[in-house]
């Protein structure tokens, strides 16, 4: 494994069975069944996923073979592995890249709110944040990625009560002026940028 994360809690070895990775880390099926419904509700065309593991999550958002999706793994040993299943099962809709995420982004998204060279922003109708689970980072992909939001955008947090920094973060994100409406499930927070809303909070259990 090459972890540029938080590490974890459950492994002391940079050694992992792919099935300890599924059972220990990897998304419930309750939860991936969650995401394939919300992007699928919500009419997700352009989808990006910040953490790929082994391709659980990200094959529940590209079931939909009308959505495009970009996945960014860290580790290239694990993402070899989440890059098998998804051929394995046919999901050709999926770019996965492989390296840090802020390296990876500054490459094919554009941070600003105006046309630079002639290339429009990069905006995406879906955000899975699935990695670097800190305060620290993610404040910072939050912050880095608010110009790829649109009106109708959805930006999922996982583990947002993973640990008090987490907790923190997702505090934080929830007051920040251009996010209207979050949705706290537990394991997944989520925010809406529609100005037309009031500004509003929710705390529901999956």
């Amino acid at each position: 494994m090459t972890d540029f994360g938080a590490g974890s809690r459950v492994f002391t070895s940079d050694e992992r069975t792919i099935s300890a990775i599924a059972k220990n880390v990897g998304i419930p099926k309750k939860r991936a069944r969650f995401l394939f419904r919300l992007a699928n509700y919500l009419n997700c065309k352009n989808i990006l996923e910040l953490g790929t593991s082994l391709g659980i999550g990200t094959s529940a958002l590209a079931v939909n073979t009308k959505s495009a999706v970009t996945s960014i793994e860290g580790c290239p040993q694990t993402a070899d592995v989440a890059r098998n299943q998804l051929k394995k099962f046919g999901l050709s809709n999926v770019k996965l890249k492989v390296g840090e995420f802020e390296e990876i982004l500054s490459k094919f998204i554009v941070f600003s709110n105006k046309t630079t060279n002639n290339k429009q922003q990069t905006q995406y109708d879906l955000i899975y944040f699935d990695g670097h689970h800190t305060k620290e980072a993610t404040l910072k992909y939050f912050k880095l990625l608010l110009p790829a939001a649109h009106n109708n955008s959805v930006f999922i947090f996982d583990d947002i009560h993973w640990s008090p920094g987490m907790e923190a973060a997702w505090e934080e994100i929830k007051t920040h002026p251009e996010v209207r409406v979050s949705i706290d499930t537990f394991f997944l927070g989520l925010v809406f940028f529609r100005q037309e809303q009031a500004k509003q909070h929710f705390t529901i259990r999956l």
